[in-house]
């Protein structure tokens, strides 16, 4: 039987982008096998890794844990990262192996460009949003573009998620015959997010305010890069009736909640925690906002879209290529913009209108995998 390996940094990757992907794979009559760092790093709590061992075990997926760090700082880890990895594909003997994420993407590909089986290896790659961009620190963009560059010198298949990251990639140089394809993220199960509705007077109880309220929504973990904070510090130049809940778990907790407290709009910042009924939220909620600093291509906010939700969004790649409304795209330094961009919906939700999502579904992404594999 063929052997493929699903490879990423964390678990949460493995979890919330790659099950369909694994599930695939074993139709197509692979042996499946998953590496991450199942013991730090991960966007989802210990309680849900156990879960994904869990059922990675029912699949029958033998899974290792390699302590790949999120920080290319972070030598020692590295090192071991490395060295775990080499000694996984020799003893493995992989046809196929599809790695994730900027840094154990480069820590994979190099493992497999000197283990004992690289040339009838397929190397397959996806930069869930390239680390550098327009935009960012020149000599971060310098660093991550160059590492990128490397390591496509030993990928078939560099799979970019965005149309900005598309673009540089074919100036990538891959392995002989190689090729760089652009699929739009893992997809959305639109006929899923149409059966579910939403309960705005179950929201309203449990968050115990007036009826009267309108509730901006965000999801992503509270940590620096989604930038909630600008949010936040938006709420006292809005109507008093306005709340900002979050769905998400993270380092910042405690800073937006002091930050809250200072700004004495404490009663009107809900921070949600983890939730598996995502869509219910959105579908009980005004509007959905989007300000992070850095995206691939945001399955929360194709899934907003898809749950009928006026969007108002951060103007970087990726959400760039789902909304397609200036009206309702900001510069991260225009704050202003951003206020008048939600008062504007306040007056006609109408306005904000979307691309045809059918591109985005999971049938869609799953035919353009099933492709990729299979070349």
């Amino acid at each position: 039987m063929k052997k493929a390996l699903m490879y990423a940094s964390v678990a949460s990757m493995i979890s919330q982008f790659n099950m369909e992907n694994i599930k695939l794979l074993k139709e197509l009559g692979y042996q499946v096998d998953v590496a991450c760092n199942f013991e730090f790093g991960s966007t989802i709590s210990k309680e849900k890794i156990e879960m994904l061992k869990e059922e990675l075990s029912n699949m029958g997926i033998n899974f290792s844990h390699i302590p790949i760090p999120r920080k290319i700082s972070d030598t020692s880890n590295l090192r071991k990262a490395y060295k775990q990895t080499k000694l996984l594909l020799n003893k493995r003997e992989y046809d196929l192996i599809h790695c994730h994420s900027p840094i154990g993407g480069i820590i994979c590909r190099i493992a497999n460009k000197n283990s004992d089986h690289y040339k009838k290896v397929k190397m397959i790659y996806t930069a869930h949003g390239f680390h550098f961009f327009k935009g960012n620190n020149p000599l971060k963009n310098f660093l991550f573009r160059n590492i990128e560059r490397y390591g496509a010198k030993y990928t078939d298949v560099l799979i970019t998620i965005n149309q900005e990251d598309f673009e540089a990639a074919k100036k990538f140089k891959l392995r002989k015959n190689g090729s760089v394809e652009y699929v739009p993220g893992v997809g959305i199960d639109l006929d899923k997010i149409n059966s579910i509705q939403g309960n705005r007077e179950k929201l309203i109880n449990e968050l115990d305010i007036s009826k009267d309220s309108i509730l901006l929504l965000s999801v992503g973990e509270l940590n620096e890069n989604k930038n909630h904070r600008i949010v936040i510090e938006a709420l006292p130049r809005l109507p008093h009736n306005i709340h900002y809940l979050i769905c998400g778990i993270g380092p910042l907790k405690e800073t937006y909640l002091n930050l809250a407290k200072e700004l004495d709009i404490g009663d009107r910042l809900h921070l949600l925690g983890y939730r598996n009924n995502i869509i219910e939220i959105m579908k009980s909620c005004d509007i959905f906002i989007f300000p992070s600093k850095r995206e691939g291509l945001s399955v929360a906010l194709m899934e907003a879209m898809a749950a009928g939700l006026p969007c108002v969004v951060s103007e970087i790649r990726g959400n760039c290529d789902l909304i397609n409304n200036k009206d309702f795209l900001f510069n991260l330094d225009e704050k202003e913009k951003f206020q008048q961009s939600i008062e504007q919906l306040f007056r006609d939700f109408k306005k904000c209108t979307y691309l045809n999502l059918v591109n985005f579904s999971i049938s869609n992404i799953k035919n353009k995998m099933v492709a990729i594999y299979k070349k």
